[in-house]
């Protein structure tokens, strides 16, 4: 079985991934199968372009996670969307030391809830967890995604509201 952890930057996927691993799970980290399928590089929004299509389409699943912007992609039995307060993500992708513009661009489409909305246009509500990241450890966070994998708890999404955040001017 294939879960995926999918969610905007900073949102703690690697993190996640990371501790999964460390547990003894198979974990791939999505940026590691994409230089492939590379196609250019997007210098004004400051990001590689990625022929998406193409790697989910030849993309070998695995049994275990796959972390990753893209994960929602992919043919995955259960998905992950990870969610982060818009505030506290802009403090999070500034540690990274990402531009302004491109920290702006990720706090708008987490407020928008947009990698939630891809997820539930592509999957059943019975394969999607939201899970809040924003005052959460790895430890934490990789409990509830085990959790979700075994199938010990339910799906779980649209609970979640940031909108004031557009409101407030991010």
């Amino acid at each position: 079985m294939m879960c995926g952890i999918t969610g905007t930057p900073g949102t703690g996927k690697s993190l996640i991934g990371t501790e999964l691993a460390r547990r003894g799970h198979i974990v791939i980290h999505l940026t590691d199968t994409v230089g492939p399928y590379v196609t250019g590089l997007d210098e004004e929004r400051d990001t590689r372009i990625i022929d998406v299509e193409r790697w989910a389409e030849e993309f070998v699943p695995v049994d275990g996670f796959v972390e990753g912007h893209f994960a929602h992609l992919l043919p995955c039995d259960r998905i992950i969307v990870l969610r982060c307060r818009p505030d506290v993500l802009k403090v999070r992708l500034a540690l990274r030391k990402y531009r302004e513009e491109k920290i702006r661009e990720n706090a708008e489409a987490e407020a928008l809830d947009s990698c939630l909305i891809e997820t539930v246009e592509r999957y059943d509500p019975s394969q999607i967890l939201e899970l809040d990241t924003t005052d959460r450890d790895a430890a934490y966070c990789a409990d509830r995604t085990e959790r979700f994998f075994r199938g010990e708890i339910p799906a779980d999404f649209g609970h979640l509201d940031w909108s004031a955040f557009l409101e407030a001017g991010l």
